[in-house]
Order: C-alpha cells, then sequence, then structure tokens
C-alpha cells in the first residue's frame, strides 16, 4: 500500500524593508491572511548611539530594544535578522517567499513592481542624479539583503510607478523638449504607494470596484502629496521631478517661482546646495512659524499665536488650492480621502481644506470628524454629493501585496 505525502505549503510570507540613509524600517508580513508577524526599525546607523526596535506581532509578545553601535546596513540586516531568528521567523525560513524593497525612483522605465537583477540595479543607480537622498540608501538595503539571501526572489517595488499613467500633458514641463529628455526632466510623482492603496480602499469603502471610482488623495504627512485618481489610474500628481514641488510639508517649501532660486543667487549670495537644503530642510510649516510637527501648531494656534495661524493658514490655502485643481482635472469626484499621519489625525486640517466648497458637493460632518479609528471611515454627511474619507494607509502592506502577486505564485 502506497502513502502519499501532501506538497508542502507554498511560501507565503514576504519581508518588506525600507532601507534610508541611516535607518532601515521593516515588517514581516503572512500573505494568506495578510497578518503582521514583526516589525521594526533600526536607526542611527552608523552612529554610536545607534538603536534597534524589534516588536513580535504574531505572538503578543513585547517589543524589545537594542543599542549601541551599528556600523552600516550590512550589520542592521544581520541584527533584523537575528530579531526574526528569536521569534522563530528567521530569513532561513522555508516559508520566506520574498524580500520587498520600497525604491523611491524608478523613473519612467520601471512602471510595475519589478524582481532585482544586476540590471535592474544598474538601471537604478542611473537614476541617482533625480534621487540623490533616496535612491543610494535603497540600493545599500537592496545589496546587503542580496548578499544575505542571494538565493531569495527579491523585488523592487517603486515610489514612482502609480504615477507613470499620468498623460504626457500632465507629465511634461514646459521646458526645452531637448533639454528635459537629456537630463530626464519631468514630473515623476512620489508617494506612489500609498495613492495606489488608499485609492483602492477608498472605492471598497463606497462598495464599488476601482475603475468605476474618480479620488483625489491626500496623502499629508511630514512630506505631503495630493494625486487625481481615475478609475483607478492616476492622472496627476503633485510632486514631481523631486518630492520638493506641490504642498506645503513640514520642511518643504512645495510649489515656489522658480526665480526664486536665481534671486537667492544673485542678491542673496547663497549656493546650490544652500539653497537646496533651504528648500528642502528650513521651508515650509517649520520655515513659517518654527514648528513642523502639526500638533503643536495647533496648539499654539489655541493660545493666540498669530505666526502659528499664518503658517496653518498657508497650509490650508495651498491643499485647497489642490483640491479644486484636480477637481477641474478629474471633471467628476466621487471622493476626497485624507491619509497618512496628518490626513488621519489632524481634524482641524480636514474641516479646514473642505470649508467653503459646499458648492462643489464638499462637506465635512463635526462629529464624525471629530472620531478616531483605525479603520477606513467616511466623514461627510449624508447629503454630500462628494464623499469625504479618513482611509489610514499601508504602505507596508501595499508592498507586501505587489511583492507576492509577482512571485508568490512561483514559490
Amino acid at each position: 500500500m502506497s502513502s502519499t505525502h501532501p506538497s508542502p505549503a507554498p511560501a507565503s510570507r514576504v519581508l518588506v524593508l525600507n532601507s534610508g540613509s541611516s535607518s532601515v524600517k521593516y515588517q514581516l508580513l503572512d500573505m494568506r491572511d495578510e497578518r503582521r508577524l514583526a516589525a521594526g526599525l533600526v536607526e542611527r546607523i552608523g552612529e554610536q548611539t545607534s538603536r534597534l526596535k524589534h516588536s513580535p506581532l504574531h505572538s503578543g509578545g513585547e517589543s524589545r530594544e537594542r543599542t549601541g553601535p551599528i556600523a552600516d546596513h550590512e550589520a542592521a540586516l544581520k541584527a533584523v535578522a537575528e530579531e526574526l531568528a528569536a521569534d522563530g521567523l528567521g530569513l532561513d525560513s522555508p516559508e520566506l517567499a520574498a524580500i520587498g524593497h520600497r525604491v523611491v525612483h524608478g523613473g519612467k522605465h520601471f512602471t510595475a513592481p519589478t524582481v532585482i537583477d544586476d540590471t535592474v540595479l544598474a538601471e537604478i543607480e542611473r537614476l541617482i542624479p533625480v534621487a540623490p537622498l533616496h535612491n543610494p540608501a535603497n540600493l545599500t538595503g537592496i545589496r546587503t539583503a542580496r548578499a544575505l539571501r542571494p538565493d531569495l526572489p527579491q523585488v523592487a517595488v517603486f515610489d514612482t510607478a502609480f504615477h507613470t499613467t499620468m498623460p504626457e500633458a500632465a507629465a511634461r514641463y514646459a521646458i526645452d523638449v531637448k533639454t528635459a529628455d537629456e537630463h530626464r526632466i519631468r514630473r515623476y510623482g512620489f508617494h506612489g504607494t500609498s495613492h495606489a492603496y488608499v485609492s483602492r480602499a477608498t472605492a471598497k469603502l463606497l462598495g464599488k470596484d476601482p475603475s468605476e471610482v474618480n479620488v483625489i488623495v491626500l496623502h499629508l504627512g511630514n512630506g505631503a502629496s495630493v494625486s487625481a485618481v481615475r478609475g483607478g489610474r492616476c492622472v496627476d500628481t503633485s510632486m514631481g521631478l523631486t518630492p520638493l514641488e506641490g504642498l506645503v510639508m513640514g520642511t518643504r517649501s512645495g510649489d515656489m517661482d522658480p526665480a526664486v532660486i536665481f534671486h537667492l543667487m544673485r542678491v542673496g549670495g547663497m549656493s546650490a546646495d544652500e539653497i537646496d537644503a533651504l528648500l528642502n530642510k528650513k521651508s515650509g510649516l517649520i520655515g513659517l512659524c518654527g514648528d513642523n510637527d502639526m500638533r503643536e501648531i495647533r496648539r499654539r494656534i489655541d493660545e493666540g499665536d498669530e505666526q502659528a495661524q499664518l503658517a496653518f493658514d498657508i497650509y490650508i490655502h495651498r491643499l485647497k488650492k489642490y483640491i479644486g485643481a484636480y477637481y477641474a482635472v478629474l471633471g467628476r469626484v466621487d471622493a476626497v480621502a485624507f491619509t497618512a499621519g496628518v490626513g488621519e489625525n489632524a481634524a482641524p486640517v480636514r474641516e479646514a481644506a473642505v470649508a467653503g466648497l459646499e458648492e462643489l458637493g464638499l462637506a465635512v460632518d463635526g462629529e464624525l470628524n471629530a472620531v478616531r479609528a483605525d479603520e477606513p471611515r467616511l466623514i461627510s454627511p449624508e447629503y454630500a454629493r462628494v464623499a469625504v474619507a479618513v482611509v489610514p494607509t499601508d504602505e507596508e502592506l501595499e508592498i507586501a501585496t505587489q511583492t507576492y502577486a509577482l512571485v508568490g505564485k512561483k514559490s
């Protein structure tokens, strides 16, 4: 009598890595039920005060920390591997299907999640001039992970990919075409994994297929961007060649007359690097009032601080302009969705952004807006023609989903 043995279950876990210049964020998910098994952060890599915070989510265990020097990304990922192994979730587990990497800039070439090989690495490296702060760190994380598990599929999920559906009329700047093409100057957009996830989740909240819904997604964090999504495809977004364009952000100026740069060079005697630092790190809310934390700004407003009030008003004015502009781009809007740290938690921002737009069918119910919850929810009154929603973003799940869809069936 012959016995049969069931074939092993396919590997279903995905490790998501987000490598910054001195940090690594990570989550391990089981894609059978989208359950988070572990999450953590390594920060201050390369310093004496490095710290790793690890949370075992599958077992309900307590978070733990280790402090002390972590020399580089290789040491950081080895430490992450040790913490996962201590929970029985090691990188050598046969249940690990792939590692998904967040890559900020994919240019025009990468329009979808991509299995990483040497050719892909070379192209990501070639894009460093248009993403000098982000792509080098992303590359370091990829190379380190490939060295640790050279046999495992590794997938790049690009922040820019969701926006590659923008028509040329939205993606092109009005400058000399030859110069633009030679230097790859165009509007790429960022926060794409968030905009993709939130636009789909908003359609689900409305009980509709994404192909049926037009959504304006407002990703409001320290970095902030807006997208116009028609039938599941991005048709415009506020960030451009870099994440500097668009909304007023925590430390970035957003939209500005380009001649300000020439003025600062000629009249202010500032160098290109000094202006770069000014516009990216010393502008936005922190430049306007000295704080980039919306909670602190609101506290100061409540105490009568006029500078904080002006910063808030400028922030809302720019936000409202983009809502109106993207309403015009879409022609019909089914929902406006707020997401990310400020969008999900700052009720006064949501209320102010929609105030005065009743003629466009937009309104916020004060009681619904004041509710704090972890689930997607509507905050507009029933009579509103356009739904206003709060939809918590989940970029890690989006990266894991895209990664697993690409390699899961092969594992």
